[in-house]
């Protein structure tokens, strides 16, 4: 082998090395993704019966869902999940699976329940990237603030009320915080409003399959 050959060689070594990195990195971060999605899908099953308890359906909610998509109610083309509670084949409740794109650090993934009166069940934060210590008093586990909107309606407080104090409403922000609790709120203001528009397809649209991504 001559010594012209050397920075082939070396090139070669080098190429490879790039290679098998790159399929390295691609596949630990398919991995990584996987186990957070499998890790989120966990919590919203747990959820679901935070927001919506066993003794008031008895139904398997987790199957009872189809998947749509509304860009006005819910934007950025998403699709939104409802899973539907009944009592012996009656409606009781919808759960919206959705986001707010509009949190500090952008999107917050949220479940927002709604009984066939109109009234907030609960509201719970799947996921989100807002900043510790500040916005991630959303969590149910670090502060209870996200239980304030527990039997809210459009008519109480009044459409024009669902806002955080600083903004003229009734809803608490967080002290160094205002971005984030005003996009949960909006939010599930949204959620409330589309509702009120497409209760019935939200209960009769039949149901998409037995697990949903």
């Amino acid at each position: 082998m001559t010594s012209s050959s050397q920075p082939w060689r070396s090139a070669l070594a080098l190429g490879l090395v790039v290679i098998m990195g790159t399929a390295l990195l691609a596949s630990v971060n398919s991995l990584t993704r996987d186990r957070i999605t499998e890790q989120e899908q966990r919590v919203v099953l747990q959820q679901l019966q935070q927001i919506i308890p066993e003794n008031l359906h008895d139904n398997a909610m987790h199957q009872d869902y189809f998947q749509f998509s509304d860009s006005t109610a819910f934007p950025r083309e998403q699709v939104v999940t409802a899973y539907r509670a009944r009592k012996q084949g009656k409606p009781v409740a919808v759960i919206l699976r959705f986001a707010a794109m509009d949190g500090y650090n952008g999107r917050i993934n949220l479940l927002v329940g709604i009984d066939v009166a109109g009234r907030v069940t609960g509201v719970r934060v799947t996921s989100h990237q807002e900043t510790p210590g500040l916005g991630d008093g959303i969590e149910v586990e670090r502060s209870n603030w996200i239980l304030a909107f527990n039997g809210k309606s459009l008519q109480q407080p009044a459409l024009e009320q669902w806002a955080v104090r600083r903004d003229d409403g009734v809803f608490d922000q967080m002290t160094g915080a205002t971005i984030t609790p005003r996009a949960v709120v909006n939010a599930v203001k949204r959620a409330l409003i589309y509702f009120q528009q497409h209760q019935q397809e939200l209960f009769t649209t039949p149901a998409s399959g037995a697990t949903s991504e």
